[in-house]
């Protein structure tokens, strides 16, 4: 007989309890933060339209590469892939984009002071997500980085950035 008792009571316990937080205007469900506001990047259409003219450049210049466009937070936004490019040259485009963000700076700038400032070159070793050669450019409204495009596997890395140009310079002036 004490057990029904002793439910009764738990019962009667636990429905007090959750009338006092009700009451309170308190829930027993955690509180959730609101997720962060997205990144600023280009539109989806601007980086696949940046990354397409990347391309075409490349293939105008009988250049096999991959183009990778991110956000500023440094997600992919689009990536195109020439046919018969290897997988090196696809992390290459992203690498060097990741590093131009994280640097604020064009890849083939980065490439030049690791030459000479060691403390810039340990920092850049140190990630293998960074890789230091001409190809990778920023993406700005004005001076705020919105992004970066990054191409990999032309031969020669300043055709890479020279190809990344045509597509900062094809959606330059209709980024927000």
């Amino acid at each position: 007989m004490m057990k029904p008792r002793f439910r009764q009571i738990g019962l009667s316990a636990l429905i007090l309890f959750a009338s006092a937080e009700l009451a309170s205007g308190q829930t027993a469900a955690p509180q959730q933060n609101p997720p962060p506001p997205p990144a600023r990047g280009p539109a989806l259409d601007l980086a696949l339209e940046a990354a397409q003219a990347a391309l075409d450049a490349s293939k105008a210049g009988e250049q096999k590469v991959a183009v990778s466009v991110i956000d500023s937070a440094g997600v992919l936004k689009a990536v195109l892939v020439s046919d018969g490019v290897g997988p090196r040259a696809v992390q290459n485009s992203n690498f060097k984009a990741q590093a131009a963000l994280a640097f604020k700076e064009s890849s083939g700038q980065l490439a030049e002071q690791v030459k000479t400032d060691k403390d810039l070159a340990e920092k850049v070793a140190a990630n293998p997500t960074y890789v230091a050669r001409a190809g990778a450019l920023l993406l700005k409204v004005n001076d705020e980085i919105v992004g970066a495009i990054g191409v990999g596997g032309a031969r020669g890395s300043e055709k890479d950035e020279q190809y990344a140009l045509a597509g900062v310079q094809k959606i330059q002036s209709r980024l927000k």
